[in-house]
């Protein structure tokens, strides 16, 4: 199991790091078009910071052109650097071609089809979108058990990378759902240590605590 970071935000990439139990960053398109740095810079910079994986999303148009792009942002950093792939049966193709030499992601992964083709193409993390999947489709969770259920018949070393999560409970949810990996905003990713009782039964133990030493 890893609890991911997904943010390009530097500062928000070393407050993980120094948590200790922060796997590694992964990053996407729309967190890149947020920032002014060029998106190798910020790999770059992210793999200098991180202790783990670091994920890049290739967007350019063609298969080729994906491929070119995929191969330079792996050659920043070969141990960290690993490539996020879309969902589509031409870059299931690419993954193919990419896997003797790049650790692959197949991400926007919004059925059990797509997961098993991903699979047999030998992407490393299948990449479901929890949170996106309810709102558009019903129920996140179900998809990643659905994909759970593919990987788990096909025993390959597929694992789930469980993204777009807003709480505390869906992460929970997307992990006993089979999610083997969560990757958080910042702001998710330190609320999960957290809970309402928690901090009152602190209060309660640091008032008696108190008490004892008058």
């Amino acid at each position: 199991m890893g609890i991911f970071l997904d943010s390009v935000n530097i500062d928000d990439v070393r407050k993980a790091m120094e948590l200790g139990f922060v796997s590694g960053v992964t990053t996407n398109p729309s967190l890149m078009a947020k920032v002014s740095e060029s998106p190798r810079k910020v790999i770059e910079q992210i793999c200098g910071i991180s202790v783990g994986p670091v994920f890049y999303q290739v967007t350019a148009d063609t298969p080729e052109e994906r491929e070119k792009e995929g191969r330079e942002f792996h050659a920043i950093n070969p141990d960290k650097v690993m490539l996020k792939i879309p969902a589509t049966t031409e870059n299931m193709a690419l993954v193919a071609k990419l896997k003797p030499d790049i650790r692959c992601a197949v991400t926007a992964v919004f059925s059990g089809h797509q997961a098993y083709v991903a699979c047999e193409a030998g992407a490393r993390y299948l990449i479901p979108y929890v949170n996106r999947a309810t709102r558009l489709m019903g129920d996140g969770c179900s998809l990643v058990a659905e994909i759970a259920s593919v990987v788990e018949t096909l025993e390959g070393p597929a694992e789930i990378l469980a993204a777009s999560i807003k709480s505390p409970s869906e992460a929970m949810n997307a992990v006993l759902a089979g999610a083997h990996h969560l990757t958080l905003p910042l702001d998710v990713l330190l609320s999960l240590g957290n809970h309402p009782l928690s901090d009152q039964a602190i209060a309660e133990f640091n008032q008696n605590s108190g008490r004892s030493h008058q």
